[in-house]
């Protein structure tokens, strides 16, 4: 490998630029400028390519028997069924743990609650709004997100802000950003109307349609002419990916065309009665959101914009829906009469498929970001997880969860890892472990644990 440049460039390097006055800056991927010949440090300090970590959140489990095999002990392999046949391209990036249970203490079952607060603070909730202890993504934060713009990044593809899995107490709970064009707007800096106002101003277009690389497009080209070919190549991939970005949010700014047939429905009532909530959004949206969104949260990870970030897919009362219905998936686990074929509801389980599509495309982005001698990938760990086993009957017990991505080469995988009954939060402890937090136990009660899964540690 070799460099033009006469010393090593290092990782504070940004390119800066100004759109309608105002100033803005573009933060570097990490080139092999910045770093040793083997790509494995940074070359002006010596220090280590960085840690992430994130969540990634799903509601209503998996259908039992149709997701992943069962297995009577760990070992490498993971048997994807159809409903996770999405995730078989990634097998080598992730492990699955399955059979590790959620006791309660005898305290209720708050029905797509209680899930996720225990295996995401240790500690089983009192009420169906109590949050007992920070969950994990913040005692890793506190560890590990010094000096990055955001100490967190949280983000919904479903639509509903509060609903974010992340919290430090009952009454301090992180409300996630639902838009695509605001996520935007945080990321890069800028400050753009709502398209849809009545008080749209064009001329606020311009931060999109002249875009950033635009405004840096001077700075963009020096520094072309001071890299190497393979830095080159990595910075084109880089900021073909914002212009993708700038793209497909700039159809979703302009305003769209006066329709009389169309009126503003009343606002539904937010009195918390489940049957008052609105009626979600389509899951396409959903989709399509979870796309925009997983290549922004990959860039501000790649830019060290963070260090942390939690990602919903959908809420832990899955509002999505299709086209055209009203039915959503969390009332279709209730509703639809089961397939004696099958063996399962077919439409519920339609919706399952999509999700662990939609986590397929989350691996997929961080996986096609280069970093050093590998992939961004290679440099995070995501714990994928959601409240339930089987929505149908809010079963605790085998709640499914996923790890993915090596941790700088801190975790194996490709494992089916099994809890033979052992409380869920060895899995969280591990996690928190192999992020560099200083504990060596976690959790309340029953589900306090001091076990690390040895088998997973590299």
């Amino acid at each position: 490998m070799s460099f033009l440049i006469p010393k090593p460039m290092t990782r504070r390097a940004i390119l800066r630029g100004a759109v309608g006055g105002t100033s803005l800056g573009v933060a570097l991927p990490f080139l092999d400028a910045f770093l040793n010949e083997n790509g494995t440090a940074l070359a002006a300090t010596g220090a280590p390519l960085p840690l992430r970590f994130g969540t990634w959140y799903w509601g209503l489990g998996h259908t039992p028997g149709h997701a992943i095999t069962p297995k009577t002990r760990t070992a490498a392999g993971i048997d994807f069924l159809e409903e996770c046949k999405a995730l078989k391209p990634y097998e080598q990036h992730l492990n699955y743990f399955g059979g590790f249970n959620m006791p309660l203490d005898g305290r209720s079952n708050y029905t797509h609650f209680s899930g996720w607060v225990a295996s995401r603070t240790g500690s089983a909730p009192s009420s169906n709004s109590d949050i007992p202890a920070p969950t994990l993504d913040l005692l890793v934060a506190d560890q590990i997100a010094k000096n990055t713009r955001f100490q967190t990044l949280d983000v919904t593809a479903a639509g509903i802000p509060r609903e974010n899995y992340s919290a430090r107490s009952t009454n301090s709970r992180a409300a996630a950003e639902a838009s695509p064009e605001k996520l935007y707007q945080r990321i890069f800096g800028f400050e753009f109307a709502d398209p849809n106002k009545a008080d749209f101003r064009p001329d606020t277009r311009m931060v999109v349609r002249k875009s950033v690389l635009s405004a840096i497009g001077e700075e963009r080209r020096a520094l072309f002419r001071k890299l190497g070919n393979s830095d080159r190549a990595r910075l084109d991939e880089y900021f073909t990916s914002i212009r993708q970005l700038e793209n497909q949010l700039d159809v979703q700014m302009q305003k769209p065309a006066p329709n009389m047939a169309c009126a503003i429905p009343t606002a539904p009532r937010r009195d918390g009665a489940e049957q008052n909530m609105p009626q979600g959004l389509e899951v396409d949206t959903v989709i399509a959101n979870h796309r925009m969104m997983a290549q922004m949260v990959a860039m501000a990870v790649a830019c060290n914009q963070t260090k942390i970030f939690n990602v919903v897919f959908s809420d832990n009362f899955s509002h999505m829906r299709r086209p055209g219905q009203t039915y959503t998936h969390h009332l279709l686990t209730h509703e639809e009469t089961q397939d004696k074929e099958l063996g399962y509801q077919p439409v519920a389980f339609w919706f399952n498929c999509r999700t662990m599509e939609g986590l397929a495309t989350f691996i997929e982005t961080f996986k096609n970001i280069r970093e050093g001698s590998g992939t961004l990938l290679d440099n995070v760990l995501i714990f994928a997880a959601t409240e339930t086993n089987y929505a149908r009957v809010h079963s605790l017990d085998g709640v499914p969860v996923f790890t993915i991505g090596r941790a700088g080469g801190r975790i194996k995988t490709g494992l089916h890892v099994v809890g033979n009954g052992d409380p869920i939060t060895r899995v969280g402890l591990t996690a928190m472990q192999i992020m560099g937090v200083p504990i060596d136990s976690w959790g309340t009660q029953s589900l306090r644990t001091s076990k690390t899964i040895t088998e997973v540690l590299a």
